[in-house]
């Protein structure tokens, strides 16, 4: 589902009890991100009405007993508690502390309870792991850091991971993606409440974009989904990302799994919420993306050195996910990258990864490669937009989805 999809979703319901629209609740628990936290804090809590953005009612609730603890060693005393949601019109749960832990049931069943009463319900990044353990996100669309998102779907089989979007509007409730796109969130709520002239007078305030447009896929990186790391597949996965040069298929990593296609794929889809083709098809598009931007290969080297067949098919798969033509693709990466900073790229490139053709085995990549590779071309610096990025008159970047 797209970012702005609460047209297509029932309209939100009818506030019951002391609910007013007006009244945001944020809930905070000991062990979360400061960041994350003070974006809710930040939007809602601030009187700008001199700008023209409509005032908020904020109540920062504590989800567990204080003080709260959160990263960089501050404690946080809530003003209210849990009783305080209640009130609340809106209800949002920026991050929870840790994936693997589950939120205190108290919380959880607030959470319910408001959304029964006609709250809305908002998970910034890891918070969607919160709105998931209360079955709010049950049977509906959601997202996540992409990180987090394979640990999100299979935690949760029931709730349709997108690890694509920035943020997911279901509704009566609403997910986004890790930090930035908190922000994104927040925003379009305030569109959705007060109308476009409100967001993007508060977005002037904050000095961020007034709508981003794009998904997460350009910020993707080949680390394992963090659950694999020990799992059998795991060693597959590994052999994969290192060959991606080669062409093999899934019946390929199936044979190095000991297992039938069909386990395999069950298997692959339980640890990573991806069936393994797709997968596989992705990864192969992102080393795409890297040479594209780091190197001068042309685009029928490029298909050939991240293993697909042909050039059309690099073509088809490259602009499926990224809405753009390779060669458009470098254009427009080039035109707002430094040309040194291309050409220094380009050269630790073009010592790492091996030639086209299929290399023996004892020449293939080790794992170091890919690693080495991402550490010399920045550690992921080269996926992210510019301090430029959204300068009036800038070519947009291709694989960033237009937003309605």
């Amino acid at each position: 589902m797209s970012q702005d999809s609460a047209t297509a979703t029932e309209a939100a319901r009818k506030l019951t009890g002391r609910r007013r629209r007006e009244v945001v609740a944020v809930l905070l628990f000991s062990g979360g991100p400061i960041f994350e936290s003070s974006i809710p804090l930040s939007v809602f809590g601030i009187d700008r009405q001199d700008a023209g953005v409509p005032r908020y009612r904020l109540l920062v609730c504590g989800g567990e007993e204080g003080p709260l603890r959160t990263t960089g060693g501050l404690e946080l005393t809530a003003p209210y508690g849990l009783e305080a949601i209640s009130r609340a019109g809106t209800v949002v749960v920026p991050a929870w502390r840790s994936i693997t832990s589950p939120p205190p049931a108290e919380a959880l069943e607030a959470l319910r309870r408001a959304h029964e009463e006609g709250a809305r319900i908002v998970g910034l990044c890891t918070g969607a792991f919160v709105l998931a353990a209360a079955g709010l996100l049950d049977g509906r669309p959601a997202t996540t850091h992409w990180m987090y998102a394979p640990t999100l779907a299979k935690r949760y089989p029931s709730v349709h991971v997108d690890p694509r979007e920035l943020f997911v509007d279901d509704g009566d409730v609403l997910t986004s993606a890790g930090t930035a796109a908190g922000i994104d969130l927040c925003l379009h709520i305030v569109r959705t409440d007060h109308g476009t002239e409100a967001a993007g007078a508060l977005a002037r305030r904050l000095v961020v974009p007034p709508r981003r447009s794009g998904g997460q896929e350009r910020y993707l990186d080949r680390s394992l989904p963090e659950e694999i790391g020990s799992d059998p597949l795991a060693e597959v996965v590994a052999w994969a990302l290192e060959h991606l040069h080669e062409q093999f298929d899934v019946e390929t990593l199936a044979a190095r799994a000991y297992m039938s296609r069909r386990t395999f794929d069950r298997r692959f889809r339980s640890l990573t919420g991806s069936a393994p083709l797709q997968w596989l098809i992705t990864q192969r598009v992102l080393q795409a993306q890297r040479l594209l931007e780091t190197s001068d290969y042309s685009v029928d080297e490029v298909a050939g050195r991240c293993g697909f067949r042909s050039p059309v098919a690099l073509r088809g798969h490259f602009r499926r996910q990224l809405g753009s033509s390779p060669a458009a693709y470098r254009a427009a990466y080039r035109a707002r990258r430094p040309q040194g900073v291309a050409e220094s790229a380009a050269t630790v490139v073009e010592t790492m990864v091996p030639s086209q053709g299929p290399p023996s085995r004892r020449g293939a990549p080790g794992p170091s490669a890919p690693v080495a590779m991402a550490v010399a071309v920045g550690s992921g610096e080269h996926l992210l937009p510019g301090p430029d990025a959204y300068a009036p008159g800038r070519p947009a970047l291709p694989g960033q989805r237009s937003a309605p």
